[in-house]
């Protein structure tokens, strides 16, 4: 079994802030990320496939299909966005790295058949928001 990961990478703004907590709930566990004009990060997408490879080519999947997918699916909306005002996802949900990787992977994986209907698999994505920050999810079938 193999598992290939492409890089991506896309820059965006959030503000970390539930309309379920009080100003001051939110100001305690969110920090300085609770800053009503929001702050910004260069994040790092990894998308990861897994699978055999093709005995003909060699490959486990058409990497340039893997980037047309990912443009089309995340990071057309996802780059130089407001995503707490851009996203639908996010409009009553704090976009914390977690929920982007949840949002990110639901995007990937409804497209995922399409474009590759037979080999490599959605195995999963990372994304990282810091140098000392990620999330790892894995795509569950």
């Amino acid at each position: 079994m193999l598992r290939l990961a492409r890089r991506y990478r896309f820059s965006a703004s959030h503000r970390l802030h539930s309309p379920q907590l009080s100003e001051e709930q939110n100001r305690e566990i969110y920090g300085k990320c609770n800053n009503p004009y929001g702050h910004g990060h260069d994040y790092i997408l990894e998308v990861i496939a897994r699978g055999e490879a093709d005995p003909e080519t060699g490959l486990l999947l058409k990497v340039a299909d893997l980037d047309a997918l990912v443009r089309r699916a995340v990071l057309q909306d996802f780059d130089l966005a407001d995503m707490n005002r851009q996203i639908e996802a996010f409009r009553d949900v704090p976009p914390t790295t977690e929920n982007v990787a949840v949002e990110i992977e639901r995007r990937i994986a409804r497209s995922w058949p399409e474009v590759f209907p037979v080999g490599a698999r959605l195995d999963g994505i990372r994304i990282l928001e810091t140098k000392r920050n990620h999330v790892e999810l894995r795509h569950e079938e």
